[in-house]
């Protein structure tokens, strides 16, 4: 799989130069779904920029989606005619955009797709994520059809996790690469 067909979605505000997303696009060549207004996340917006960038892409691409990257990607395959363009998704961290204190600061993300994802899924849940819920991370993972991962402690599975490279993430990846 060529490495600009693997397309990194990161979440609200975008991940910085620390965070694993960031280090993996860096070091592998990956692509990020860039998003005209990080700050102000619309679905609507994100899903239609996702759906043009796997328009172009000249083989199925392979998903890294973090936070806010993960419900759109349940949201855009909800509803776009392309689901086949995707090969496999690792959903990290999803952030739960129902949380009463996120409604307001997400108003467009709620509800949140809860439909089998078209492609196989890996998620990866943290039992301390202050954006979403372990027992949340585990339903999304199981109406999304993805096989859930317990990464333990590790916060929002960010920078701030310490997590580095995360080669053990990147070997998930490696895993729905080569299915």
């Amino acid at each position: 799989m060529k490495p600009d067909n693997v397309l990194i979605l990161p979440g609200w505000q975008n991940s910085g130069p620390a965070h694993w997303q960031s280090r993996w696009e860096t070091t592998h060549g990956y692509r990020r779904v860039d998003q005209h207004d990080w700050m102000n996340p619309k679905r609507g917006d994100w899903s239609a920029r996702l759906e043009d960038v796997l328009l172009g892409c000249d083989e199925p691409a392979v998903l890294v989606a973090h936070s806010l990257g993960c419900l759109l990607t349940a949201a855009w395959a909800s509803h776009s005619k392309n689901t086949g363009r995707v090969k496999a998704a690792l959903l990290v961290a999803p952030g739960d955009a129902e949380r009463e204190e996120m409604r307001p600061v997400l108003p467009s993300w709620s509800p949140v797709a809860m439909q089998r994802l078209p492609f196989p899924s890996v998620l990866v849940g943290s039992r301390n994520d202050p954006y979403c819920s372990f027992e949340r991370a585990q339903a999304l993972a199981s109406a999304w059809g993805s096989r859930f991962v317990d990464l333990g402690s590790a916060g929002h599975i960010n920078a701030e996790s310490g997590l580095g490279d995360w080669p053990q993430g990147h070997a998930v990846l490696v895993e729905l690469m080569n299915l």
